[in-house]
């Protein structure tokens, strides 16, 4: 719960307001995930929150560790025997973790293992939060980076999504502040023209991976509610009612969305907006023929963007001992066999 509504509920159980900021502080602070272990407390007011709430819990199923870099991957065991995943990355500005939303997507996209998996349903916030207060636990460290490019679409869960951002950013929570946290969404405009209205302080980024219809469309199903055009058109209005930065994330695929003629297409889409292009190296995605794009290529397309005044940055590469794309390890859960070729990008 967010602290206003500890408050209210505690309120109908004749508890002063003060206690819920108690019992925030021993959650998100101290980590405990047992009433009788805050000790600040009279026994018969942990008894009364023993009779009336529950503290979630969020089981470490599996853990890889890389060898080549610290990425660390996380399969998590939900209460109701689904799975999700996290990965925890170190960077000189500290630790980030990549969180899941859902478990499982609807988007569909064809190049991700996530949504080969299917979808089964949305995270609670308790159970976005847990991912990142499991991996402090399990490492003794403190995360300062959260980005919500896991598993599924987060915009699709937006009401658990911003009452998740609301504990993780408050004072007596996690305090971790909105320009430390990345929301990533593959193009829902009626959402970004919601959160427009809403000016948040977090990084938007979008799932863009094509400069045209033509080429979208196979790969992202969303497309074709929201194509191209429409996509950027909602990306504009964003940046002009928050005056805030969007960056696309751009998987290169090898003879697909790679060449000079898409780079100088992608150029014109996106001259003059405020933005920055991720460039992504994408694994190999089984069953559909698709490959990395060469380091030439890839180059070659990163200076035509730059030559068109379009900043952009190629993603480093880690955790790629570990399957640390989206959804290997919860498609190997399900049954299915780990493919290193099975997603269309690195998590960071």
């Amino acid at each position: 719960m967010p602290m206003t509504k500890l408050e209210a509920q505690l309120a109908e159980l004749g508890q002063p307001k003060y206690r819920a900021g108690q019992i925030f502080s021993w959650l998100h602070e101290k980590n405990v995930d047992d009433f009788n272990q805050m000790s600040n407390l009279s026994l018969a007011f942990r008894t009364l929150l023993c009779e009336n709430f529950y503290i979630p819990a969020l089981k470490i199923e599996k853990r890889l560790a890389s060898k080549v870099d610290f990425a660390v991957k996380y399969l998590y065991r939900l209460f109701d025997g689904e799975a999700v995943e996290s990965v925890l990355l170190k960077y000189k500005h500290g630790y980030s973790l990549c969180v899941s939303t859902q478990a499982g997507c609807k988007m569909g996209c064809d190049f991700c293992a996530t949504g080969k998996g299917g979808f089964v349903r949305n995270l609670s916030p308790a159970e976005m939060l847990l991912q990142i207060e499991q991996a402090q636990k399990d490492n003794n460290i403190r995360i300062s980076n959260v980005v919500l490019m896991g598993m599924g679409e987060p915009l699709d869960n937006l009401d658990n999504v911003l009452t998740f951002l609301e504990i993780l950013t408050h004072e007596k929570g996690l305090n971790i502040g909105m320009r430390h946290i990345s929301v990533s969404t593959c193009g829902l405009a009626d959402k970004i023209l919601w959160l427009a209205e809403q000016k948040p302080q977090f990084t938007l980024s979008v799932s863009l991976h094509a400069p045209n219809d033509d080429i979208r469309t196979p790969m992202m199903p969303v497309n074709k509610k929201w194509n191209v055009d429409t996509l950027l058109r909602a990306c504009k209005t964003y940046i002009a009612k928050t005056n805030r930065r969007i960056s696309f994330e751009y998987a290169m695929i090898d003879g697909v969305n790679d060449s000079t003629a898409c780079a100088k297409e992608l150029s014109q889409k996106l001259k003059g907006m405020l933005c920055h292009v991720n460039l992504i190296p994408v694994n190999p995605v089984g069953g559909t023929g698709y490959g990395a794009s060469g380091k030439q290529r890839l180059s070659d397309f990163m200076n035509v963007l730059e030559k068109n005044g379009i900043q952009v940055t190629v993603r480093r590469t880690l955790g790629a001992d570990i399957q640390a794309s989206c959804g290997q390890l919860r498609n190997a859960d399900r049954g299915e066999p780990i493919d290193m070729r099975q997603s269309g990008r690195d998590l960071l």
